[in-house]
């Protein structure tokens, strides 16, 4: 078996808003391995300035892996367990190399029988941009909704209040992504606010890494607290257990680039469950290839939830997509 990685430079069709800032492109590397005739193609997609394995050996690492691409695969993700990415980049490449043909995990969905819910998520901006896009959410027929905040807490408070009015939360689900925004006191006031606008959750109140506020929040909210950029890093499996232990959060939040890929989700949805705590998965910007790969993955794990899913068209240049939205539904093309 070979391989081999190529840089790919996303560039967004218009500047997207977080609490981190705004991105204007995204950075991603395609793994592509080979056996004799077949090809099998995963997405290494780092996140700069999000992703634990956002360092400057980051390419000299992936090319460690294509050199050693024929190593035993547990002498593999031993050496690439702090590069989370890349280790769902190889996953990706091998499950697509057995499977071919755009398929990493196939089933009804690929098949074109089913489909997953996604909700509908609005980026941050001026209260014209994020009104503008949430009329388009709603014509689309989205049933729940995701609005970044943690930027203008007062205009994005007003936004919620006028959806609520609007709108019951038998209606529409909301959800909000603080992206960690908000210090532990703004947060008591915030979660007391949502609460009152019968919000589904809010995931990363605060800044990762405050185990002991997150857990007093996590303990006295009155609306469900999900933990996003809390798990980024956490490698070991007794930290991640310690953590949910610690915490005790609601829901947590899976993005398999940041959390070492498909194993790496699966260990934390495992921990998760067992702790009575609820999970919905999350993509993170990766190109279509990537954005695929997690989708596939994501019907596999049967959760009825509506899920974070994108629909790979932010980006002017993204590659060629088997998936398409119809309404609030990502589907499969055959």
């Amino acid at each position: 078996m070979e391989a081999t990685y190529l840089k790919y430079l996303l560039q967004f069709k218009r500047p997207s808003g977080t609490s981190r800032g705004v991105l204007l492109d995204k950075e991603t590397f395609i793994l592509t391995v080979s056996e004799q005739a077949n090809k099998g193609i995963g997405e290494c997609a780092v996140f700069r300035g999000l992703s634990f394995d956002d360092r400057p050996d980051y390419e000299e690492k992936l090319q460690w892996l294509c050199e050693n691409i024929n190593q035993d695969k547990a002498i593999l993700k031993e050496q690439l367990k702090e590069f989370p990415s890349i280790w769902f980049g190889y996953e990706q490449a091998i499950l697509n190399l057995r499977n071919g043909d755009h398929l990493y995990f196939p089933s009804e969905f690929t098949e074109g029988k089913s489909a997953i819910t996604i909700n509908g998520l609005i980026w941050m901006g001026d209260e014209e941009y994020m009104e503008e896009q949430i009329q388009d959410k709603l014509e689309k027929g989205f049933h729940c909704i995701k609005l970044k905040i943690g930027v203008d807490w007062n205009s994005e408070y007003t936004i919620l209040q006028k959806l609520r009015q609007k709108f019951s939360k038998n209606q529409l689900e909301l959800r909000v992504d603080a992206n960690g925004g908000f210090s532990k006191d703004e947060a008591v006031v915030v979660l007391q606010q949502l609460a009152d606008l019968h919000i589904h959750s809010i995931e990363q109140p605060i800044k990762a890494g405050n185990w002991d506020d997150m857990a007093e929040l996590c303990a006295k909210t009155p609306i469900p607290i999900a933990l996003d950029e809390e798990l980024i890093g956490i490698i070991d499996a007794e930290k991640k257990k310690k953590l949910l232990e610690v915490i005790k959060p609601q829901y947590i939040i899976l993005k398999p680039a940041l959390v070492g890929g498909f194993s790496g989700s699966d260990e934390w949805i495992s921990l998760a469950e067992k702790h009575n705590i609820g999970w919905w998965i999350t993509s993170a910007l990766e190109s279509n290839i990537g954005l695929n790969a997690i989708t596939q993955y994501t019907f596999t794990k049967k959760n009825p939830m509506p899920q974070g899913l994108g629909t790979g068209s932010l980006f002017v240049n993204n590659f060629e997509s088997n998936l398409e939205l119809r309404n609030e539904l990502l589907r499969f093309k055959i």
